[in-house]
């Protein structure tokens, strides 16, 4: 990746601006342009050139704060076409799979391409991305995205339109793969191509936003008897206000977005050992997942018009990231 992380502001840069309030926001240097609220306007060509977390003022002397966004404030204020993993559960999932510099990931679906950033920082070049998407529409958002942030497009990473069920064995042979991340309504549909495409340990985690999802795709995957028992949990974030003697929790805190399930392959013809427990109502019945699991669980849309906005914003990002890259690149080229 070719992001710049430090050193003076450039053109093409993002930069976000924190005002007075607390209030954010984030903009691309453009050489000429200005930035304008309701209270004044800054030059991008007074940011240019200065050193990250430069305080500036504004036409009528208000301070804003100039840094470079960090990967979280990044993936938070990005064009989204469908809904993101939130970083807290993405640091998560990071932990959870052990994702590793050198492995080979599959990814499905890519969304707006959250999590595709999260997971190229930690495979490193050496690793491998394959993400999956069943709509061209947030397939390109996410490239434009990912673009828009590493400056480049990564060449360790590819974006496969299609079913993830369809194309995952043309794209990788059987037991190739170190992870799987499954982001989708209906993961447990995939399970039985995720356990053909895993090597024996490799670990496939499922994200999943309600609890009859969790019951479904961790009963599935118990169900195929070619995994160790499912592990689920869901992560809370809570902020504190501490000022003085004045501490205690914020009112506000970041609850509920999903739940994680983990599960290791076994080796083929393993059969795990029984877990000794208390007897509880595990037993059930085909009715009894259609009673709990309704067939339509309901996908929030998105209108075609605010998607086609949505990409035109991406690829704006993404066109200004690369032109600053190969301006850079040309600039360092040696004369002949």
């Amino acid at each position: 990746m070719t992001t710049t992380y430090s050193g003076p502001f450039r053109a093409g840069d993002r930069v976000q601006l924190t005002g007075p309030k607390g209030r954010m926001n984030s903009i691309s240097l453009e050489p000429g342009a200005v930035f304008h609220t309701h209270k004044g306007w800054i030059e991008h060509d007074n940011l240019i050139g200065l050193p990250d977390g430069s305080v500036v003022q504004n036409s009528i002397g208000i301070e804003y704060l100039a840094l470079r966004p960090l990967l979280t404030d990044f993936v938070m204020a990005m064009p989204r076409g469908a809904a993101i993993i939130y970083p807290k559960d993405a640091a998560q999932i990071l932990a959870q799979a052990d994702i590793f510099p050198g492995a080979t990931v599959v990814e499905a679906g890519v969304g707006s391409g959250a999590l595709s950033l999260w997971l190229l920082r930690a495979l490193g070049g050496d690793g491998r991305l394959s993400s999956f998407e069943r709509r061209d529409e947030f397939a390109d958002v996410a490239r434009a995205n990912v673009a828009a942030f590493t400056g480049a497009v990564p060449t360790n990473w590819s974006v496969t339109v299609g079913d993830l069920t369809d194309a995952l064995q043309s794209v990788h042979d059987d037991a190739t793969v170190d992870r799987v991340i499954l982001d989708m309504l209906a993961p447990w549909e995939c399970i039985e191509a995720v356990a053909a495409a895993l090597k024996p340990g490799g670990v496939v985690l499922c994200y999943v936003a309600t609890v009859t999802q969790l019951s479904r795709v961790t009963e599935t995957i118990r169900s195929t008897g070619l995994f160790t028992n499912p592990d689920p949990s869901e992560t809370m974030v809570r902020t504190w206000h501490v000022e003085g003697l004045a501490v205690r929790p914020d009112h506000r805190m970041i609850g509920h977005t999903g739940f994680l399930v983990t599960a290791r392959r076994l080796a083929p013809g393993s059969v795990l050992p029984e877990l000794k427990r208390r007897a509880s109502k595990s037993e059930y019945s085909d009715d009894d997942v259609e009673a709990w699991t309704p067939g339509a669980l309901g996908e929030r849309g998105i209108s075609p018009k605010s998607l086609r906005k949505r990409v035109r914003q991406a690829s704006a990002s993404a066109n200004a990231a690369l032109a600053r890259e190969a301006e850079d690149a040309a600039e360092t080229e040696p004369l002949d």
